[in-house]
């Protein structure tokens, strides 16, 4: 008969109460010795009380505290004297005592996993005295396992890895399940391992929990991961256990068992033939299935016509064949090329070897396309010679450049006149016959390097470039000169033949020989008494003296002129000046001072004299602008009269501008009252623009000498005064402007120029007009009539 979960539990507590009760009798029966317990009045014999190991089952479902044993001593008569005490761990809190008849019970749910034992103090006691009738003594209550915790895989989910194709039984990973039960007691924490998700690739090992291999060739290309789920159950897999799950998730890694192989059994790429060295052709890529390490490749041209002008190198990111251009193509030269490419696995595996080889190969054919190329000429660079002496027009030699197309465009020719700034040269479009155009001069440039312009005549667009060196040859065109500018002296003591100077001479040209110089005085010098001049046949002169007693005060500069000829054909010559000075020397001969001008002054002045003639002039000049300056540092007293302070500005027009209407240009406040005069006062020493008007005294003088005194006066003031700068201007009206309505009042129209224009209507015009009408007015008191 099957029994159920409950059922079984029951079982066994029915089991455990048995072996309790057996237990409790065999404490009543039992006798052990211990020390001998004294009563007073009497003696006793030693008593004690036995009792076995308590077991109570774990996780008691009942509502009634769960019966766990009996305590009784041989003392207890039961009568009631003897009472029972319970101490220790869950001692009141877990289990209590029947301190009468000793039954112990445990009051709460009690579980293994969490405490597997209580130790515990029992003691009897008498009622009475409450002393103890037997020593203290210590028991344990073991809690009894039941099956009610299942495996769990601590370390779970799981991730393994196993090489492809492996064969079976390679272990992939070890699954591990615990068991909080007691594995001590029953089949409650033994496990076994089985495979619920995986099959039939995966197997596992039902004691161990080893995963293995459970199929032959198993292909990553094919598959990569599985997932397996894998069982663990307690009670040695029976009916009635507990289990637990976990997954393991199980990735194939690769292993090189594909060989690479080409898609295509052949390539072809068009192209131009423009592209530059270093140029990338192609890309192609043999297909492996495999990853990493495994699908990494090499490529390698094997055999063709572009061996030498194509290669192949391998991209480490994606593995492809790159194909590049080592040499210049040319389509004119050939057309197409022909690779044959191997590509090969760099790591094999000799397990895989069966598979056949792990290389492929294929053909790349290279089509060169034609392009509109630019001329080229024959030779990168032309060397040419000219002479300087060479006429304009002269022809230097021919550059040439054809196209290279098949086409043959004929080309045109010209110079880069980047190169050829001065324009010495000029090209024949047709015929690159290269001329000069302005003289040359070796000793200013003596190589020019230009570029030549190749351009093709249906297309302009391509041009080619030739470079040309051209050398002027030298011809003897440059006298020859002192190599320097010599600072020659000789000393009032020199002796008859004594060197003064070593010359030398340069010249720009530059004869292939080496320079020659041949060095002589001129014919008007030949005989002089005082140098002579010794050429040392080595393109140096030696200059010496003719005899003795140079005197300063008689000649202090000798000028010698040295004809000097070169070696050249023709040969050039010149005539060089020496200048040579007399000098007062030391007995080293080392000059001292070469100046005459001491000799030139009166004898019996002395330096002495000189100095204190030098000082009374300096005196003089110190007392001038001393005084020159105390003057104008002289302060005068300050009038503040508004009206005097006035600035005169005399400020010529061409054109008076406006009339009357335009007084901006001028103030007109000191001349619209004529018939007034100022009081001569001093003026102040003050600039023009601080100026502070002081209040005037005025007088009534006869109106037609007014205006003439009043000119005079400020020009008085402006001669007498030292300090005062020339600030006074004049202003001349030539024309009163369109705003006036007497129009132009010019006196060059007018009286000076014998007008008969009459002015008699300004008289009508008011008191504004009435020294106007005074001035240009034909009455008997007109001032100028």
């Amino acid at each position: 008969m099957k029994l159920g979960k409950v059922e079984f539990c029951h079982l066994l507590q029915i089991l455990a109460l048995f072996l309790c009760l057996s237990g409790m009798n065999q404490a009543e029966l039992s006798r052990s010795r211990s020390k001998p317990y004294f009563q007073s009045g009497r003696t006793r014999t030693k008593r004690s009380w036995v009792w076995n190991q308590f077991f109570v089952l774990e996780e008691y479902m009942g509502t009634d505290p769960l019966y766990v044993g009996k305590l009784h001593s041989d003392v207890d008569k039961g009568d009631g004297s003897i009472k029972y005490i319970l101490s220790g761990e869950g001692a009141s809190s877990i289990f209590i005592i029947d301190e009468n008849t000793g039954d112990i019970h445990a009051t709460k749910r009690l579980d293994r996993e969490e405490q597997a034992y209580y130790t515990l103090r029992a003691q009897a006691l008498d009622r009475l005295t409450n002393k103890p009738v037997e020593p203290e003594s210590e028991f344990v209550i073991k809690i009894q396992d039941i099956n009610d915790n299942e495996p769990k895989f601590l370390d779970g989910p799981y991730t393994a890895g196993v090489p492809e194709m492996s064969p079976v039984g390679t272990s992939v990973v070890q699954v591990t399940a615990t068991d909080a039960d007691d594995p001590t007691y029953g089949n409650s924490a033994r496990v076994v391992y089985s495979i619920l998700q995986g099959q039939p690739y995966f197997s596992v090992e039902p004691k161990t929990g080893v995963i293995k291999t459970a199929l032959p060739n198993m292909d990553r290309e094919a598959k990569d991961q599985y997932l397996l789920v894998i069982q663990a159950k307690d009670m040695v897999g029976q009916n009635g256990g507990l289990s637990g799950t976990t997954s393991v998730t199980v990735t194939l890694t690769d292993v090189n068992d594909n060989p690479p192989r080409f898609p295509r059994r052949s390539y072809q790429y068009n192209v131009p033939e423009s592209l530059p060295v270093a140029s990338v052709v192609a890309r192609i890529k043999a297909a492996d299935a495999d990853v990493g390490p495994n699908a990494e490749m090499e490529y390698k041209i094997v055999d063709g016509d572009g061996l030498g002008v194509f290669k192949i190198s391998v991209d480490k990111d994606t593995q492809e064949g790159i194909i590049t251009i080592q040499k210049e193509l040319d389509f004119e030269a050939k057309t197409s090329y022909t690779l044959r490419i191997e590509a090969a696995n760099m790591h094999v595996d000799p397990r895989f070897l069966s598979l056949g080889p792990f290389s492929d190969m294929t053909t790349v054919k290279i089509i060169v396309e034609d392009v509109d190329e630019p001329p080229v000429f024959t030779s990168r660079l032309y060397s040419m010679v000219v002479s300087e002496a060479a006429k304009v027009g002269t022809i230097i030699g021919t550059v040439a450049a054809h196209d290279p197309d098949a086409s043959n465009s004929p080309v045109r020719y010209s110079i880069d006149r980047n190169t050829d700034l001065e324009r010495y040269f000029n090209i024949d479009a047709n015929s690159g016959v290269i001329t000069t155009a302005k003289s040359l001069d070796r000793e200013t440039n003596a190589v020019h390097n230009i570029t030549v312009l190749a351009m093709e005549s249906q297309n302009p667009a391509q041009i080619g470039r030739g470079y040309v060196a051209i050398t002027i040859l030298d011809i003897n065109d440059n006298a020859p000169e002192f190599a320097m500018e010599y600072e020659t002296t000789v000393c009032e003591n020199a002796q008859p033949g004594q060197v003064i100077q070593k010359i030398s001479a340069i010249d720009k040209d530059d004869p292939p020989n080496g320079h020659q110089f041949y060095f002589s005085l001129t014919a008007e010098a030949a005989n002089n008494h005082n140098f002579t001049l010794q050429d040392n046949k080595d393109n140096t002169a030696t200059v010496l003296t003719r005899r003795n007693g140079f005197r300063r005060q008689e000649q202090s500069v000798f000028y010698l002129p040295i004809f000097i000829v070169d070696s050249g054909s023709p040969s050039l010559s010149s005539t060089n000046t020496l200048t040579i000075r007399v000098c007062d020397c030391d007995a080293d001969g080392i000059a001292q001072t070469c100046n005459a001008e001491a000799y030139i002054l009166p004898a019996g002045l002395s330096t002495g004299a000189l100095i204190a003639i030098l000082a009374c002039v300096l005196t003089l000049l110190v007392l001038v602008l001393l005084i020159v300056t105390m003057r104008r540092r002289k302060k005068e007293p300050l009038i503040f009269d508004e009206e005097r302070d006035i600035r005169e500005n005399i400020v010529r027009y061409d054109d008076e501008g406006g009339g009357e209407e335009d007084t901006e240009a001028f103030d007109m406040a000191a001349l619209r009252n004529l018939n007034i005069i100022r009081d001569t006062k001093t003026r102040r020493d003050v600039t023009p623009e601080i100026q502070f008007l002081s209040r005037p005294t005025f007088k009534s003088i006869p109106d037609n000498v007014i205006f003439r005194e009043f000119i005079w006066e400020r020009l008085k003031e402006a001669d007498v005064d030292p300090c005062a700068p020339p600030y006074d201007s004049l202003q001349t009206y030539a024309f009163e402007g369109n705003g006036s309505v007497a129009e132009s009042l010019s006196s060059l129209d007018s009286i000076s120029s014998n007008s008969d224009q009459n002015y008699d209507y300004l008289s009508d015009w008011g008191p504004r007009f009435k020294r106007l009408a005074d001035m240009y007015g034909t009455g008997p008191d007109c001032l100028y009539s």
